[in-house]
C-alpha cells in the first residue's frame, strides 16, 4: 500500500516493538479511538505456530515449517472493538496465548516462508481496510509497511515488561509458576526476535520512539493518538 505523500491514502500506523511493549493494548485502544482497523500480527505468527503444534510439526525444523506454511487458513478480524482470529474457521484467540505456543512463536516467525506468506495477508487486510489500519507487530515500519503514514517504536525496560506481562497473566487466572516461566522466557525471545536473518525486531529510522516504562496505560494511548493527529490530521479526519 502507498501511503507517503498522498493526503487521500488511507492512513497507516505502523506500532513496533518487543514483546511486553504494549503494542497490542495500545494499538487496539488507538485505532478504536482514531476509528480505524486494527491487525495484531503477533496473533497471525502465534496462530501458525499453534497450527503446526496442532498437527505435530517440529517447529525447530526450519524446512519442514517451510513446506507446510501454506496450508493453514489464518483470518484477522480487523474491527477493533473485537478483533478475531481464527485458523482454519476454528477460533484461535485463546490457545495461542498458552505458554506452549508462547515458547515456540519465534522459531516460526523466524521462517523466511512464514514472514513471506504472513506479509502478504498482512498487505492485503490493509488494503481492505477503507479507513486506514492500525498495524502491530515487530517488522511494520521495516519491512511490511515501509511506506506507512506514521511510525511509532514502543519499548519498556525488560523489568516493566515483565511485570506487566504477570498482571495480565495474573487476571487470566494463569498459575505463579507459569507466569515466572513466561517472564523469564523475555529475554529469550527478546534475542530472538532481534537476531533472527529474516525481518528482525527493529526501529525503523524515522519511526518515533516512546519509551513506556514510566508511563500509565492511558498517557501511552493518549501520546500515540498525538503523535497520529501530528503527522497525518487530514487522513484521520477521513478515517474519523
Amino acid at each position: 500500500m502507498e501511503t507517503a505523500g498522498r493526503a487521500s491514502a488511507p492512513v497507516v500506523v505502523a506500532i513496533d516493538g518487543p514483546s511486553g511493549s504494549g503494542k497490542s493494548t495500545v494499538s487496539r485502544a488507538v485505532a478504536a479511538r482514531l476509528g480505524l482497523s486494527f491487525l495484531d500480527t503477533g496473533a497471525m505468527y502465534r496462530a501458525m505456530t499453534w497450527w503446526m503444534l496442532a498437527n505435530e510439526i517440529d517447529v525447530e525444523d526450519a524446512d519442514a515449517v517451510a513446506t507446510v506454511c501454506t496450508k493453514p487458513v489464518i483470518v484477522s478480524g480487523t474491527d477493533a472493538a473485537g478483533p478475531t482470529i481464527t485458523v482454519d474457521g476454528q477460533d484461535v484467540s485463546g490457545p495461542i496465548r498458552g505458554p506452549q505456543v508462547t515458547s515456540r512463536v519465534s522459531a516460526v516467525a523466524a521462517v523466511p516462508e512464514v514472514r513471506t506468506r504472513l506479509v502478504e495477508l498482512q498487505r492485503a487486510s490493509a488494503d481492505a481496510a477503507e479507513r486506514g489500519i492500525v498495524a502491530e507487530g515487530r517488522d511494520m515500519g521495516t519491512v511490511v509497511f515501509p511506506r506507512a503514514t506514521v511510525k511509532i517504536f514502543l519499548t519498556a525496560s525488560q523489568e516493566a515488561r515483565a511485570a506487566r506481562r504477570a498482571a495480565e497473566l495474573r487476571a487470566k487466572g494463569v498459575d505463579e509458576a507459569t507466569i515466572a516461566a513466561m517472564a523469564a522466557d523475555l529475554g529469550r525471545r527478546d534475542a530472538a526476535d532481534s537476531s533472527r536473518r529474516t525481518a528482525p525486531l527493529a526501529k525503523a529510522d524515522d519511526a518515533v520512539a516512546v519509551d513506556t516504562s514510566d508511563m500509565t496505560l492511558e498517557q501511552v494511548i493518549d501520546h500515540v493518538v498525538d503523535l497520529v493527529q501530528a503527522r497525518a490530521p487530514r487522513a484521520v479526519a477521513t478515517a474519523g
